[in-house]
């Protein structure tokens, strides 16, 4: 392929696309203020000096990790433990993913991955899943032999949620065992539970209840929220199967939310758009779509693109993330398809296409990008 119409190429010529990462303190340290003396020095000594460990920070300044204590913040927890689970998936080590909201509030999500590691950790002499549940930059999200590709606040998303939720839960099924640990507020309550041994189960779950001392009294999920994050993490990904469970004592009267539903989209991106467009007029029957492999490895990108009689949109992800403030790989994209219809204007002798520009291009398409 030529390196003008290669996107992955383009890319490489622009500098990478700038990922959203919550900046962190850990430990943070904050100093509180007294009224001053004339030189200041007497209202500000080592006993102001406070220092916050574990989790702690998350506690105090959950808007550094979670953007907030609304209930978009509130939902971003689930978005942060799925996140975990289509890791797994996109690295080839789970097919199915399980999403539960029950009645009193808790929400779980499960998958037939790996499993969470259990056995002790060299450093800290105390369980991996415990270390991983309680520990800012702790996973296996850093080296690249685990994963080659993550997605959510990488290394600290799941301790995050353990710390603003009151309850949460995690069971793994790992080497026909089965083990148990709860937490509240980011602090164990109990230890590493051995409760046996298991058949044809394997993986990780998750349930987990937000705090209302963070996210104020009665906050709770939405199931429609809840449903239509749910259904785009399967678009996203062709190969797992998403299966979505709700108690139908939660989906108020006019919500059209159902209480189970599956997802599997083979399709990927190119299904994702048909939906979206749903009954839009269409100026072009088919929509075009394709995926290509990094070469060597270490990457990949799915895209889909047509053209509609509304105004053009282009929703893009990074590793299964939203990016909706754009990025290289848009620009990237922008480029190449422009290319692209410019050389087949010239093919076909059509002179005035020379012209065209990536405005003209998307001004009506309706596009999905994911790398």
């Amino acid at each position: 392929m030529d390196d003008n119409n290669d996107l992955f190429g383009t890319m490489d010529k622009q500098s990478q696309p700038v990922r959203a990462t919550a900046r962190l303190a850990d430990p943070l340290v904050q100093a509180a203020k007294r009224p001053a003396s004339r030189d200041g020095s007497e209202s500000y000594s080592a006993a102001d000096i406070e220092v916050l460990e574990g989790l702690e920070p998350v506690r105090r300044r959950p808007g550094m990790y979670i953007g907030g204590t609304d209930d978009k913040a509130m939902h971003h927890l689930f978005a942060e433990v799925i996140d975990n689970s289509m890791d797994e998936a996109v690295a080839g080590h789970a097919t199915f993913i399980d999403v539960e909201l029950s009645a009193d509030g808790y929400l779980a999500v499960t998958d037939n991955g790996r499993g969470i590691p259990v056995d002790p950790h060299p450093k800290f002499k105390k369980p991996a899943l415990e270390v991983i549940m309680t520990t800012l930059h702790s996973g296996g999200k850093f080296d690249s032999k685990v994963y080659e590709t993550s997605g959510g606040l990488h290394g600290v998303g799941v301790s995050v949620v353990n710390a603003l939720s009151d309850h949460l839960e995690v069971e793994v099924a790992r080497g026909r065992q089965l083990y148990r640990q709860r937490f509240s507020r980011g602090v164990p309550v109990t230890g590493l539970e051995q409760l046996g041994e298991v058949h044809n189960r394997r993986g990780t779950r998750i349930r987990f209840h937000p705090d209302e001392q963070i996210f104020g009294k009665g906050a709770a999920f939405e199931p429609a929220r809840l449903y239509r994050m749910t259904r785009s993490k399967a678009y996203l990904f062709g190969g797992v199967e998403i299966r979505w469970t709700c108690d139908p004592s939660l989906i108020k009267e006019k919500d059209t939310t159902p209480a189970k539903a599956e997802f599997h989209f083979p399709g990927g991106l190119k299904d994702y758009l048909k939906a979206s467009l749903g009954d839009e007029f269409q100026v072009t029957r088919e929509i075009f779509a394709g995926k290509s492999d990094r070469q060597g490895g270490h990457g990949s990108l799915e895209w889909a693109v047509t053209w509609f009689g509304g105004d053009g949109f282009l929703n893009s992800y990074c590793n299964t993330i939203p990016t909706g403030e754009g990025g290289t790989h848009e620009a990237g994209f922008r480029n190449v398809l422009t290319r692209g219809l410019r050389a087949y204007a010239d093919l076909v002798g059509n002179k005035r296409a020379s012209i065209v520009t990536s405005e003209d291009v998307m001004i009506s398409a309706a596009g999905m990008l994911s790398v």
